[in-house]
């Protein structure tokens, strides 16, 4: 393969130094966030509804992912060195698009759920159950797993082990687009669309609706908006360079470099960064769902406001004792 043509890209300053820092941010906010969010969901299990069979599953997308990140960290800042051998490399890619798919599988049920909630209220009242939900989860969870399988099977590591590719290596990335392009549009595509089906009919209920109280119309208001925000800023823009990125290294493999291939790159590198942040993003839906854990979640934050207040006291008050000390034997 003849790649000349192609400037070479400086891949350091992206996987070596901003992607790993931005893994252990969002390894630290993520967990701290969603053990506080499934412990407050388990605590207020009979409170709430069916709805949060749906919720804590979303939580257990997140920590499938969270546990995978201290070993990409690792990966990264040695130099994409892989060390845990070509098995478990897969397994983390895999549960990363488990994380991934799963997470937008159960936003999009839980947006079903407020859709049939205010526009249908009569006509789903007593009928979505706490079964009707397990069996729901249970199908994401197997559709899923049925759509990141494939990724599977094709090689994430060189021969000497010594990769882990989140996509695959350039012997296989024409078959590798197009299996992500089918696996964009059914994974991606058709919830997000459904989504936006769905927030726009909720729009047109709420403006319209008089019996509504306001507080109701606010947090559905401020789920619709962190749903959004979070297929606009995390998922979008992840799948549509990301394919871009593997369209480049085909043409790459044709001997043919495209103009747009560094900037391109940048793109994906950045968005890859953006698309981890969602599992920091994703415990915000429990405060737009239950309003009872806004109320725990402010102690939350004080509780670590005054920890942090207390380590910064203690360091503050150990400095200035040597610094008198010095600055008394200096006037001796």
């Amino acid at each position: 393969m003849n790649t000349s043509t192609c400037t070479p890209l400086n891949k350091k300053l992206f996987e070596h130094t901003i992607l790993p820092a931005l893994y252990i941010l969002v390894f630290v906010v993520g967990l701290v966030l969603n053990v506080w969010g499934m412990k407050s969901l388990l605590h207020n299990w009979k409170k709430l509804r069916s709805i949060n069979i749906l919720v804590l599953n979303l939580g257990l997308a997140d920590m499938l992912y969270l546990l995978n990140l201290p070993f990409l960290v690792m990966y990264y800042l040695q130099g994409n060195k892989w060390i845990f051998g070509d098995e478990f490399c897969k397994v983390t890619r895999f549960c990363y698009n488990l994380n991934l798919y799963g997470s937008i599988g159960f936003l999009t049920c839980i947006s079903v759920y407020r859709y049939l909630a205010v526009v249908h209220p009569m006509r789903v009242m007593g009928k979505l159950t706490t079964t009707h939900s397990v069996v729901i989860s249970v199908i994401i969870w197997i559709l899923v797993s049925v759509q990141s399988l494939p990724d599977m099977f094709f090689p994430k590591t060189y021969p000497n082990g010594s990769k882990c590719f989140d996509t695959t290596s350039y012997e296989h990335i024409e078959s590798y687009l197009d299996y992500t392009i089918a696996w964009t549009f059914v994974g991606f595509c058709i919830p997000f669309v459904t989504i936006v089906g769905c927030y726009g009919h909720v729009t047109v209920v709420i403006c319209r609706s008089n019996m509504m109280k306001k507080d109701q119309k606010r947090q559905i208001l401020k789920l619709m908006a962190l749903v959004i925000l979070l297929f606009s800023l995390c998922y979008a823009p992840y799948h549509i360079f990301k394919n871009l990125s593997l369209y480049s290294r085909v043409l790459i493999s044709q001997t043919t470099c495209p103009e747009w291939d560094s900037a391109v790159f940048i793109a994906h590198q950045v968005t890859r960064g953006l698309v981890s942040l969602h599992n920091a993003l994703n415990p915000l839906v429990y405060l737009c769902l239950y309003e009872e854990m806004v109320s725990q979640f402010r102690q939350l934050l004080r509780g670590g406001h005054q920890i942090f207040s207390r380590c910064f006291k203690s360091k503050s008050s150990s400095v200035p004792v040597s610094q008198t000390a010095q600055e008394a034997g200096s006037d001796l």
